[in-house]
């Protein structure tokens, strides 16, 4: 149970999350390569966790969000998708907004 309370903590204290394969930097995958690409293309902060130095994380999340495959982009507590939906969104100019309002949002609060 420990690892869906990591988890639930990690959702709750990052606004802008994305669980990734490797970091925004060194990307071990193509799709979170994609991803992080699209989020440092917003221009806001985000945390990210890399799920090959947690195991326990890369089994549990995608029973927990119902979601089977990685990266995925948790806004303020909801899963938004994986590498499709998020370039999708980006492309479609949706995203872009999306970020930056909860980005506004967490720095005045801080």
């Amino acid at each position: 149970m420990e690892t869906v309370e990591k988890i639930k903590q990690q959702i709750a204290e990052n606004p802008i999350l994305v669980y990734m394969k490797g970091s925004p930097k060194l990307p071990s995958c193509g799709f979170s390569s994609q991803v992080a690409q699209v989020m440092i293309n917003c221009g806001e902060q985000f945390a990210f966790v890399d799920i090959l130095q947690h195991p326990d994380i890369r089994a549990e999340l995608p029973k927990f969000a119902n979601w089977p495959t990685f990266p995925q982009l948790w806004i303020e507590g909801e899963l938004i998708g994986g590498c499709d939906i998020v370039m999708e969104m980006f492309q479609k100019g949706e995203l872009q907004p999306l970020i930056k309002e909860t980005a506004a949002k967490y720095k005045t609060a801080e």
